[in-house]
């Protein structure tokens, strides 16, 4: 492009990618006076079937940075517990009302609608920046580091130079991609087919959890309609599609605790979502100028919705950390794998616990043991509140001085 169509930008810190852990970054660096830009490929954030649950750990966070009481005037709804629907029978597999914070509670609202809340918050700081439909390209690199990156937007170039590249562009990072971060990858043998049904009078209330015979049938209260998803087998999808979509409708309807007639509101391919499900984690989350948080260091499994909640842990790590040194205009290597150092441990043991929790789901021993083991020792159910609600590790955003 020529000259005149470039624009430049000067930050102390470019953030790629404007989801939870972007945008949580960006307002706790907003916020402690640096110069941010967040570069967001979309338009808007308006992604059906995103990680839309809020754990107690992030509504904590809120609650520290004084964002609580506004977050939680927002339309959504609560999970005091975790059901599972096995045998005909209600078991509770986490229970959240023991956990010490604020709120004992999953919140589920749409992930369009927090994004947005982040966004607007951080607007207020004028040294915040938000580009939509700006598309990461390449680096800037000065003797071997780092020093922001190009992006173009509506066709013309835009070169942000800034201190330090933050990656958190999701599972399919382009910025860990693009710096060459070597990974490695668990696998997983289960994918997700999603889609909406509509609610109705008689249905039941319920909340969060797998209903069904089989107990692979997913459902979310979404308030006026129910978020399903089906779970089938690793590489499954492009047979059930051979196979047709009644077909599909027939297998949906064999583990759905709806009536097969709802299956009607299904009539076409569009309707549903695949989730291809992966576990992975960078070797290194970072080199000289350029740092990966969130699912662009380490992609999960949507098990126990956890994602989301790790990734915005990561950012108020990462701002803790590398906050000063960027006010003092000198990030170093060390300072980044601090971050690494700090979020590693509840990175592996989330993955470890859902790779197992993934693996044993195939086996039907396995699987109708755990209920019953929890049934016999209900303490389990507050165990597993406890490591779905914080995980391994919280963070506490640290106070503006």
């Amino acid at each position: 492009m020529e000259a005149d169509s470039t624009e430049f930008i000067t930050a102390d810190c470019c953030i790629v990618g404007g989801g939870p852990a972007g945008l949580m970054l960006g307002y706790l660096l907003a916020r402690a006076g640096l110069r941010v830009v967040v570069t967001e490929k979309h338009a808007d954030f308006l992604r059906d079937f995103r990680g839309d649950t809020i754990h107690p750990s992030t509504l904590e966070i809120m609650h520290h940075l004084g964002l609580l009481e506004a977050l939680l005037q927002l339309p959504h709804q609560r999970a005091e517990k975790l059901q599972a629907e096995v045998a005909g029978q209600e078991v509770t597999m986490a229970d959240f009302s023991r956990l010490p914070v604020q709120c004992r509670f999953i919140a589920f609202m749409p992930q369009w609608d927090f994004l947005n809340f982040l966004a607007d918050k951080s607007s207020q700081f004028p040294c915040f920046t938000l580009l939509k439909s700006t598309v990461f390209d390449d680096f800037i690199c000065e003797n071997g580091v780092i020093k922001g990156i190009t992006a173009v937007r509506e066709k013309r170039v835009i070169r942000i130079r800034s201190q330090l590249v933050i990656g958190a562009d999701g599972r399919h990072s382009a910025v860990r991609e693009k710096a060459g971060l070597t990974s490695r990858e668990f696998g997983s043998s289960k994918d997700v087919i999603w889609f909406r049904l509509s609610k109705q009078q008689n249905d039941p209330k319920w909340g969060m959890g797998h209903k069904g015979p089989r107990q692979n049938f997913i459902i979310i209260d979404r308030g006026d309609y129910w978020q399903c998803g089906f779970t089938i087998q690793k590489g499954q999808f492009d047979a059930l599609q051979a196979a047709g979509l009644a077909a599909l409708k027939q297998h949906v309807a064999a583990v759905a605790p709806f009536d097969e007639r709802r299956m009607a509101e299904i009539s076409a391919w569009d309707q549903l979502k695949l989730l291809s499900i992966r576990i992975d984690r960078l070797d290194k989350w970072m080199k000289p100028g350029v740092l990966c948080i969130g699912d662009a260091a380490h992609a999960m499994s949507p098990i126990g919705g956890v994602g989301v909640n790790l990734a915005i842990q990561d950012a108020v790590a990462t701002a803790n950390y590398l906050t000063t040194p960027l006010l003092k205009g000198d990030v170093q290597l060390s300072d980044l794998e601090k971050v690494q150092k700090r979020r590693q441990f509840p990175t592996v043991a989330t993955q470890f616990l859902q790779i197992k929790m993934s693996s044993n789901k195939g086996k039907s021993t396995r699987k109708s043991n755990m209920p019953t083991i929890i049934r016999r020792f209900p303490v389990l159910r507050f165990v597993f509140g406890r490591l779905i609600g914080l995980g391994f590790r919280t963070e506490k955003p640290k106070s503006v001085v």
